[in-house]
This record gives C-alpha cells, structure tokens and sequence, in this order.
C-alpha cells in the first residue's frame, strides 16, 4: 500500500490485516474481511477506489504465490493424485498465473481506455505494473507469498498430524491449495463446509479416513476463529477512539 503512496505505517496495516482475519470469520468466503480492509485504506485521503486496487493486488499477489506453491508440489509429486485430478489443478495453476500475467499487460493497450468496464482492468494493469517495475520486486513478493502460504499448509500438516494423519508433508502441499482456494466461492461463512467437504474429497483419493479429515479440518478452522480474535479487540478499540475523537470536536 505505501508503495502505491498510501500513508501510515507497518502498525497500520498489521491491525488492519488483524480485523479483516476476524471479518473473515464472520462474513461469507475467506476474503469478506476485504471490504473493510478497502474502507479503512481508503480514509487515508486517496478514496475507496485506489484502496480497492491496493486491496485487490494484495489478493492477487497471495493468489499467485498459492499457484506457484500448488504447481511446484504438484510437478514435484506428480503420482500423489488421481491423474484427472492432477491435470485438473495443473490446469488452474496455469491459466491462473496466464491471467494474472494478462491483466498486468493489459494496462499497456490504450485503447481500453474507451470502455467503461475495461477502463477498470486498465487502471488496476497500471497499478501492477508501478509496483512490480522490475523483476527483484516481482521476485521478491512472489517469493513471500509462496512462504506465507508454505506456513499455512504447514499449520494444516500439524493438526493433521495430531488427529492421526499419518501422511507427510508433500501430500499437504498437494491437496491443502486447491482447498483454499475453493474457500473463496462465496457460499459459506469464512469458508466453513466448503473447506471440509474440499478436503475430505481430495484426501479420500489417497485412503485417508473421512473422521481424521474432518477432524483436522474442523480444529484447523477453530483455530484460525481463534487466531482473528486480535483483530476484534483492535476494531472495538478503534472504534472507542473514533468515538472519543467525535465527542472531543462536538465540545469544540
């Protein structure tokens, strides 16, 4: 954000990550936190339309590391997965990362400028290509998210690993991805349902027990509940400040 010339600092942005991980948990898919991520940036003076694109190439950045981590753990064990199944998530790795590569180009056909749907895929192009002017810029965040991501799949190994999964890592970086990413369809609340049946369906394909899967699914899910209750103890004390600062200018 501050690369796209929003103010305020590292703290900002940490207790804004925080709240949107408890919206998160309260509102439909894993992304509902977004919305208040975009009104909170765009208080800062520069509106709710630049703070969408901030917020939005925030998603895409992360978005493109979870295809980077899915397809390398994919390449790596490619005879993990049913083959149909394997070509299947293949194929949305690559057409993901093809237009997530096709939208930063779009920005540079002008002509795009004349429609008003497209002038938006115009302007967030731009956006892209400011931040990621050089290929060590481009490098370096794919590299953080696909580490961001590793860490998750990684918490998700060990709960599994605590309810008797007795499966090692790879088979977690193949399957856990393409579950995550079928929490953002907004059909449940913070992805609860989508994220069992997702990973009871794709760990059923390697023998394991639908219990233990649910199971490790379920604490996984309580656990992350857990971890965003940070972020609603830095809303309500946010919201008490903004109600001291309004009674202090009405004294006024």
């Amino acid at each position: 954000m501050q690369a796209l010339d929003f103010g305020h600092g590292p703290a900002f942005y940490f207790k804004s990550y925080l709240k949107a991980a408890y919206f998160n948990q309260v509102l439909p898919t894993s992304i509902g936190g977004d919305a208040f991520r975009v009104l909170e940036a765009g208080r800062l003076g520069r509106g709710n339309k630049e703070a969408f694109y901030g917020v939005l190439l925030d998603r895409v950045v992360g978005l493109v590391g979870l295809l980077v981590l899915n397809l390398v753990a994919n390449l790596a064990y490619p005879g993990l997965l049913p083959r149909p199944v394997f070509l299947l998530i293949n194929a949305i790795a690559v057409f993901g990362l093809a237009g997530v590569v096709t939208f930063a180009a779009a920005g540079r056909i002008r002509r795009l400028d004349r429609y008003l749907v497209l002038k938006h895929l115009h302007e967030f192009s731009a956006r892209i290509r400011t931040l990621y002017k050089t290929r060590s810029a481009i490098a370096f965040h794919t590299a953080l998210a696909v580490a961001i991501h590793f860490v998750l799949v990684l918490s998700v190994y060990f709960v599994g690993r605590g309810v008797g999964l007795a499966y090692d890592l790879p088979a977690f970086l193949v399957i856990v991805p393409p579950v995550f990413m079928l929490m953002v369809i907004p059909v449940s609340l913070a992805g609860w349902g989508v994220r069992e049946g997702g990973f009871i369906g794709l760990f059923v394909l390697i023998g394991a027990d639908k219990t233990q899967v649910l199971s490790m699914s379920l604490i996984y899910g309580l656990l992350g509940l857990v971890a965003a209750l940070p972020g609603l103890f830095f809303f309500l004390a946010g919201r008490q400040h903004r109600e001291k600062e309004h009674q202090r200018e009405r004294r006024r």
